[in-house]
């Protein structure tokens, strides 16, 4: 669906569908993640229960045709179909932060796991980002609950 139309562009919204892992890896770097295995971050996307994107699409002259796209925003997630999901490599270009983008994508990306009936909705942030997820309605540890992670020794 389109988020934002201009005369010679527009930014869409979409879920599923073929995500090119290098336009992923791409848009992960522009934010200063570190580089991954691009094979592993393949069957990561394929592997997914969803993955949502935004795309900036160029407009012909006429206004209508698609020249070109360009991956700008996604959102990988992950489920048991049926209670949980969680939200991974949140990310918008930083060239388009700022624009209530992020926002966006974040809530189209709950209402349709809402639709699907997935109530309960975790994400992993970094400190400098909990703000922008305590907007949207995601809070830190609820009732008292916290995370845990298993490492392997090295």
């Amino acid at each position: 669906s389109v988020i934002v139309e201009a005369e010679d562009s527009r930014i869409v919204f979409r879920i599923g569908g073929f995500i090119n892992v290098h336009e992923v890896e791409a848009l992960t770097e522009k934010v200063g993640w570190p580089k991954r295995n691009p094979h592993k971050v393949k069957l990561a996307l394929e592997n997914s229960f969803m993955v949502t994107a935004l795309y900036k699409q160029a407009l012909g002259e006429d206004g209508g045709d698609v020249e070109s796209e360009k991956l700008i925003g996604c959102i990988r997630v992950t489920s048991d179909t049926v209670f949980n999901a969680t939200l991974w490599d949140v990310t918008v270009d930083p060239e388009y932060q700022g624009e209530g983008l992020g926002k966006t994508l974040m809530e189209m990306t709950i209402r349709k796991l809402c639709r699907l009936d997935i109530r309960t909705i975790s994400l992993f942030a970094e400190p400098d980002v909990l703000q922008f997820y305590r907007k949207i309605g995601f809070r830190q540890d609820p009732q008292g609950i916290r995370a845990m992670f298993w490492y392997p020794r090295r």
